[in-house]
């Protein structure tokens, strides 16, 4: 049996609202997206790492790189809808969508979600991290996902649920398993040709959480733990310690 194609596609949008320019910051000599891209071409499985974007900065950027750049409308929301609008441009069974502003994502996590696509056959995987801090879990900059004995999603929410009525929230993290959505995902090809035909959802506009579109379309996602550490770059503060860790 001849395994699926999979390709890694990065969405680089360069006029991010809380860090603007971020994916072209200066890290260590070199622009935050060429970091993420490098880091991305250690994985084994993924035939080809592209980068879609909006910006002719950036794709004059990844072209020096000798990298592929596919120019979007500056109109996509998110980086799924970025990736989508460029699907039938894609020669993969399998996309693997990594953030442009992940620079310590693990080469490894990228190739396991690789292999999770493939045996799980489920129209989108993504890894999770147990949460046992709880400022991590009443925070609603990170998103919790609610998960089936199966593995599968049920919910993603920036609320944390279950909601214990009867006791405080700093012993929650101690009577169940809650679960931090990491921002990285496998599609399958079908699964984003269908995504472009639907409406964001009432859910989705109120969590600002695209993963629900999915879910309400009857699309299943797969999740699986992962011990991969990374930092999504959001914030100068975020920056600054990233800079700290690569110096290190």
């Amino acid at each position: 049996m001849v395994s699926p194609r999979i390709l890694v596609v990065i969405p680089a949008r360069l006029q991010s609202t809380r860090l603007p320019g971020k994916v072209l910051a200066d890290i260590h000599g070199h622009p935050m997206l060429w970091h993420v891209y490098h880091r991305v071409k250690m994985a084994q499985l993924p035939l080809e790492v592209l980068v879609a974007t909006d910006s002719e900065e950036v794709a004059k950027q990844v072209d020096s790189w000798g990298a592929r750049a596919i120019m979007t409308s500056p109109d996509c929301s998110c980086g799924t809808d970025r990736i989508a609008s460029i699907v039938d441009q894609l020669d993969a069974e399998i996309i693997i969508n990594v953030q442009g502003d992940e620079p310590l994502i693990d080469p490894d996590l990228v190739d396991e979600l690789g292999r999770r696509a493939i045996e799980s056959g489920s129209d989108m995987v993504t890894p999770v991290v147990k949460i046992t801090d709880t400022e991590i879990l009443m925070s609603p900059n990170t998103v919790k996902v609610v998960i089936r004995p199966d593995g599968s999603a049920l919910y993603f929410s920036r609320c944390p649920v279950p909601f214990f009525r009867d006791s405080e929230p700093a012993g929650w993290v101690e009577k169940t398993d809650y679960w931090l959505q990491v921002g990285t995902y496998a599609f399958t090809k079908g699964v984003l040709q269908e995504y472009r035909q639907w409406s964001e959802s009432a859910l989705e506009k109120a969590e600002k959480v695209e993963q629900i579109r999915f879910l309400e379309a009857g699309k299943t996602i797969q999740t699986f733990e992962t011990k991969a550490q990374t930092i999504a770059v959001d914030t100068p503060e975020d920056l600054a310690e990233v800079r700290k860790i690569m110096a290190g």
